[in-house]
């Protein structure tokens, strides 16, 4: 697999306990569960999770990491940014957003979960296919 040769992390399984939050397929390698929940996930080209929001009292959020291929990340009523490895995002709590692939190219990044009280994440709508297909 093209990403592979890229990553320094494998892909992992596919990533169909969350399936029904993507458009397209996604994998995912939990490099760590304990302390810091840190996954690596990639995704096909194309492939893009929903909208969501990190919800947390206190602490909480995302950060990722982009290790591989290119990708997006759009925050609610910001413009998509472009993602290349190195890249890193920080997503404060209470911010609707969704990352994923370029239409052409595979995606990874390491999504580590910003420890928190009181942590949730709540699943919203797709991005659309007007949307997604507007970018570049």
């Amino acid at each position: 697999m093209e990403i592979q040769e890229r990553s320094i992390f494998p892909i992992g399984q596919k990533n169909d306990a969350f399936a029904r939050y993507f458009v397209g397929q996604s994998y995912l390698n939990m490099l760590t569960t304990t302390g810091v929940p840190i996954g690596n996930v990639t995704f096909e080209p194309g492939c893009r999770n929903n909208w969501h929001i990190h919800h947390a009292k206190t602490g909480g959020g995302q950060i990722l990491l982009c290790t591989a291929g290119r990708g997006w990340y759009q925050a609610w009523g910001e413009p998509a940014r472009e993602l290349h490895p190195g890249d890193v995002v920080v997503i404060p709590p209470q911010v609707k957003h969704w990352h994923g692939a370029a239409r052409d190219s595979w995606f990874a990044h390491l999504a580590v979960e910003v420890p928190g009280t009181e942590t949730s994440n709540e699943w919203c709508e797709p991005v659309s296919a007007e949307e997604y297909d507007a970018l570049p």
